[in-house]
């Protein structure tokens, strides 16, 4: 399962569109609404997570563009601080993409930044904080530096 954050900007005549519906029924995608700023007659704004196939979430987007939204990826840049982690595994049990994971073998708590989605769900739950994320939008595979950092 592939998992991505989006920002999604509507033209204001979308706003009565239901395209959260329509990307799980006809896309078979999951959406998790994060932020959204939507007002009838007016251009909106969503933050939205995508998870799904590869290529169902890739035929989602050009649905979405086909009328018109823009779509922004997010990309997220996790970092774990050695020095401060403990290994107390509780980031594991709130990782939903299993980017944290421990390591039966010898219970070491592991990281996988490449499976990230950037929820920040660790950053809030560790309690030394050893888990830093920062965000930023993506275009054409070029970052556009913070747009926030969860510390």
């Amino acid at each position: 399962m592939h998992a991505r954050i989006y920002i999604l900007r509507f033209p204001k005549d979308t706003s009565d569109k239901p395209f959260v519906y329509e990307l799980v029924k006809k896309f078979d995608v999951e959406s998790n609404i994060l932020k959204a700023d939507i007002l009838p007659h007016r251009e909106g704004m969503m933050v939205l997570e995508l998870k799904g196939t590869r290529d169902h979430i890739k035929e989602g987007l050009e649905y979405l563009k086909s009328f018109g939204v823009k779509v922004e990826r997010l990309a997220a840049e996790a970092k774990r601080d050695e020095s401060k982690c403990f290994q107390c595994g509780s980031c594991t049990g709130v990782c939903p993409s299993g980017a944290l994971y421990i390591r039966r073998s010898d219970m070491a708590v592991l990281f996988d930044p490449e499976k990230c989605t950037g929820c920040t769900l660790c950053v809030t739950l560790c309690p030394v904080r050893a888990m830093d994320i920062s965000v930023s939008k993506k275009n054409n595979g070029k970052k556009a530096r913070e747009v926030y950092a969860t510390t």
